[in-house]
């Protein structure tokens, strides 16, 4: 399931007849297209390795994990692999330990990407468990590879800057300012992330 043009779109229109400058931002900006990823382990095992270091870097890494493990890189294979393996594909001592916690929890059976609780709270508590993993990836996790409608990464620094600039605020708002002020735009927040990001990008604004 993904969040389709159709939903973005429905829902910013609905956001949009309550919040004028929601309406305002549609017309300057136009309508976000979707992100999609693929749902999985492997999604959030990405994120992993692309953590702080450069698009380049994790894309390198990237590509010789696959090397190494083929392209589906399955969990038991990351779990049989030794820590200088690794390590020569440019792991490094945490992202070995973050993406470990991952492939046991995959192993285990305590993680089932295809049966996530189907409450987003939930869910981003059970994904957070993951070494490693924190809530802004999970919320991301969610709302890309899922499509979840209401997911609202409050923390995220673009989105911050994106929404004050939306509402014209003075400052910034704090992740809890953030939070608080996308509450009446239940359940489409998601749509109101994508708009966010988009506008925040908007080189001609």
């Amino acid at each position: 399931m993904v969040l389709t043009t159709g939903q973005i779109r429905e829902g910013l229109e609905t956001v949009a007849v309550q919040e004028p400058a929601i309406a305002r931002a549609l017309a300057v900006a136009g309508y976000p297209e979707p992100r999609i990823r693929d749902r999985g382990y492997v999604t959030l095992l990405r994120a992993i390795v692309g953590q702080q270091v450069s698009v380049a870097a994790a894309a390198s890494m990237w590509r010789k994990l696959e090397d190494e493990l083929g392209p589906e890189i399955p969990a038991a294979d990351l779990l049989a692999r030794d820590f200088d393996t690794l390590r020569a594909c440019g792991l490094s001592r945490q992202k070995q330990g973050y993406a470990r916690s991952l492939c046991e929890l995959v192993e285990a059976g305590a993680i089932d990407f295809d049966n996530l609780p189907a409450d987003d709270e939930e869910a981003i508590a059970l994904l957070t468990q993951i070494k490693g993993i924190g809530r802004w990836t999970a919320e991301i996790y969610l709302l890309f590879a899922e499509g979840r409608p209401d997911i609202w990464p409050a923390g995220d620094l673009a989105i911050q800057a994106g929404l004050g600039r939306i509402l014209g605020l003075e400052a910034r708002p704090t992740e809890k300012e953030t939070r608080a002020l996308a509450e009446p735009w239940r359940p489409h927040r998601g749509a109101v992330t994508l708009l966010t990001w988009h506008y925040y990008n908007n080189a001609a604004l």
